[in-house]
């Protein structure tokens, strides 16, 4: 059973940085392709990152150069590291399994969620 644990959302500034963590089991993180998707309200999933075994690090346009992800197989934790943030990177955010579908990444078996909120 894939469990999902995200930590570290909370309150930034506009141009300030977060990092939020996602703790899976040693399986988890072998066997499955990990990443991060936001929902705004009112809007879509978004899919943000997806670290591909074997193949790099999937990030959607609107965090290249500012968001950045990897993996620390000691501490089983997947990081999303979300620098110059913006308001319009107000959402839930979610780790989740993902993975190359044709051009595109699709994403399931997301965690609960954490809020990050970007406000001056």
């Amino acid at each position: 059973q894939v469990q999902l644990v995200e930590s570290g959302g909370g309150f930034v500034h506009p141009g300030g940085s977060l990092r939020l963590s996602c703790a899976a089991s040693k399986f988890t993180l072998d066997v499955y392709n990990i990443g991060w998707v936001r929902q705004a309200p009112g809007k879509e999933r978004e899919g943000i990152s997806c670290i591909i075994h074997g193949s790099g690090t999937w990030y959607g346009d609107s965090v290249k150069g500012r968001f950045a992800s990897s993996k620390d197989n000691r501490t089983l934790t997947v990081y999303l590291q979300m620098n110059s943030l913006k308001p319009e990177d107000t959402a839930i955010y979610y780790c989740a399994v993902c993975g190359p579908q044709g051009s595109e990444v699709k994403y399931e078996l997301w965690s609960k969620g954490t809020q990050v909120t970007v406000s001056s």
